[in-house]
């Protein structure tokens, strides 16, 4: 038990570390070639965070034949992203971290509460869902939507003219690095994140069955957490330059991604229908994410203009309690999967 969660820590670790180290490279790549971290800020920070993700959702449907896991990894990432906001206002000063965040954040949630609505539909319903062979009929609606999302965001900040996360840094920040170092660096880092996110299932798998609680449990809490870790990091970095919306688009947009995951790792399960033969409890976690999504979007429009007496907003106060409902629920429920 005790080497078992040596595993877990090492493992945890190495994603962390170079997940921090993929994020930075990733954004002097931003830099040499002109993209604007606007954009990249939603696209390949929110991309790169999610990699570990990626791969082991790929690993466990492919390889570890642990599909409750990858399931559990995406939905459970996405309540832990949505509950770093709250983390987020804690550490933003004495304003709400929604108080002068850009609006045009709401279309991002819009879109990751309708592709999280359809994945929970396709768990509850996974019996009489239609496929193409294996594939579940909502995995190609899926990866539609989510490029019709990157589309709708692109031409939205193109049409108002102004940046939609704004510059977390001046020009030539990284003058000192070459492109080339800086594509060979982020290179090596992914690699070594595609190897220890290929044995992170293999851990969570047989921790669900040394701990007893289950591998929904496992997946969706423990899991989650420790893939979900660069978006923490990411984020933290980005609010310690003053970049809000920086970390906020990271989050929203790591959760849209995690959606293509989820239709990736459909593609990937060879062992039948993916969401036929995963645990129920995950409507569960997806559930819980379409409540903070929702209270992501009331935040946004509603723009609280104070804290409460413990410096942290109600709706970030929302936030946690519907996190450890999610967990207080699974728990309850690991008998079941």
């Amino acid at each position: 038990m005790i080497l078992l969660w040596l595993e877990f820590i090492l493992c945890s670790a190495v994603i962390v570390y170079c997940g921090v180290n993929l994020s930075r490279y990733g954004d002097v790549i931003a830099e040499k070639s002109g993209l604007g971290r606007a954009w990249i800020g939603l696209i390949l920070m929110s991309g790169v965070t999610s990699l570990p993700e990626l791969i082991t959702g790929i690993s466990s449907v492919a390889f570890a034949g642990a599909p409750d896991i990858a399931v559990g990894d995406v939905m459970g990432s996405c309540v832990f992203n949505l509950s770093l906001i709250a983390l987020m206002d804690m550490l933003h000063g004495p304003d709400p971290i929604f108080s002068r965040a850009e609006r045009s954040h709401i279309l991002t949630a819009g879109f990751g509460a309708i592709l999280m609505g359809i994945a929970v539909l396709s768990v509850v319903v996974a019996e009489g869902l239609p496929s193409f062979g294996h594939v579940a009929f909502t995995t190609p609606i899926i990866v539609g939507l989510y490029a019709l999302s990157m589309r709708s965001v692109f031409l939205f900040q193109k049409r108002q003219a102004a940046p939609y996360i704004g510059e977390i840094a001046p020009d030539l920040q990284y003058g000192h690095i070459t492109t080339k170092e800086a594509s060979v660096k982020y290179a090596l880092n992914a690699l070594v994140i595609v190897g220890a996110a290929t044995w992170l299932p293999f851990i969570g798998d047989r921790m669900a069955e040394v701990t007893g609680l289950g591998r929904s449990f496992v997946g969706s809490i423990m899991i989650a957490m420790t893939t979900s870790l660069p978006e923490l990091v990411v984020s933290i970095s980005a609010l310690r330059i003053g970049a809000a919306d920086m970390a906020i688009a990271n989050l929203l947009g790591s959760n849209l991604f995690n959606m293509v995951i989820l239709a990736i790792d459909d593609l990937a399960y060879s062992g039948g229908a993916l969401f036929s033969s995963i645990s129920q409890n995950h409507a569960v976690t997806g559930t819980i994410a379409i409540i903070m999504t929702g209270i992501v979007v009331v935040s946004l429009m509603y723009r609280l203009e104070r804290k409460t007496v413990l410096r942290i907003g109600w709706d970030a106060l929302a936030l946690i309690l519907a996190y450890l409902v999610n967990i207080a629920l699974l728990y309850r429920m690991r008998a079941q999967g």
